[in-house]
């Protein structure tokens, strides 16, 4: 595969991903475990086919590679799914996904405290910027009532954090058997929590529908998508290219349903943004002076 074709994928699955507010905006009634659970069961068929066409017909022996850090990376991604439904259903798209761009510096937190992994002074320098960022999102939601969309947001990013750190951790180079663990996990984990809420498992026949289909055409797709362009381009260009998810949501529900955010959303977001774009270019450069240091 070529490095512009692996741009592009990555760039189609954060396209993908950016609609996923969008669609979680046409749910009715359902409850963030019921969505959870049919988005799931709409995710793991797909990503179960890709495994089985890519393990040759052996997709257990490939599951069965990823481990313990496999499991705990599938457990982050529960998490990460539900944090991220409760949230864009209590509060606005462009709040939840600005909120969500933490993920790489809760990543970089655990993998120091964790793994011992070496943090640079730049890259504390940019959690530093992106805190103020979020102080200055997450502010006004609370004086709004918005408390737990904002905490579920951040919890998502934690999830998400752990998922990335569990990959390292494992030397894990394929994340797709992972993704259809924490699938699993995510079916299992919502209908624990239905049959204890005393909650029915099956909502409305339209909200299946839309969680079925955000789950296999918007969040498998968009994971296959991502798998396959990650194999030529390096980490740090890949934070920088998943920034169309954050640019692109709030844009559709602005677009289709006339919702907008308050400016000091858009304030801390962009703050947050600068923060997470500072990152990645200072990765890539620092990425690539170490490549010319290697070089003959």
């Amino acid at each position: 595969m070529r490095y512009g074709q692996g741009v592009a994928l990555v760039l189609a699955a954060g396209s993908l991903w950016s609609l996923m507010g969008l669609g979680l905006r046409q749910i009715e009634a359902a409850s963030v475990w019921q969505i959870l659970f049919w988005r799931s069961v709409g995710m793991v068929p797909v990503l179960l086919a890709f495994v089985w066409w890519r393990s040759g017909g052996q997709p257990l022996m490939t599951i069965r590679q990823v481990g313990l850090a496999g499991v705990i990376g599938g457990l982050g991604l529960v998490f990460a799914f539900a944090g991220a439904i409760h949230a864009i259903q209590t509060t606005t798209i462009a709040n939840a996904v600005f909120l969500f761009t933490a993920s790489p510096f809760v990543a970089a937190i655990l993998g120091w405290i964790l793994l011992g992994e070496k943090v640079r002074p730049w890259t504390w320098a940019t959690i530093a910027l992106a805190v103020a960022g979020m102080y200055l999102m997450v502010r006004e939601g609370l004086e709004m009532g918005a408390a737990s969309g904002n905490i579920a947001a951040l919890l998502s990013a934690a999830g998400f954090g752990a998922f990335s750190v569990a990959l390292r951790w494992g030397r894990l180079s394929e994340m797709l058997p992972v993704s259809l663990l924490g699938g699993l996990f995510s079916a299992l984990v919502a209908a624990g929590v239905l049959a204890v809420q005393g909650q029915p498992i099956a909502p409305s026949a339209w909200d299946i529908g839309i969680s079925t289909g955000i789950g296999a055409l918007i969040l498998a797709l968009g994971m296959l998508c991502y798998t396959l362009g990650s194999r030529v381009i390096p980490a740090a260009e890949l934070t920088l290219l998943s920034l169309i998810e954050v640019l692109l949501a709030p844009l559709w529900v602005f677009v289709f349903l006339g919702e907008t955010a308050s400016a000091a959303t858009f304030a801390g977001g962009g703050v947050l943004l600068a923060a997470v774009s500072l990152n990645a270019v200072m990765g890539a450069r620092a990425h690539m002076a170490q490549g010319l240091a290697k070089a003959p």
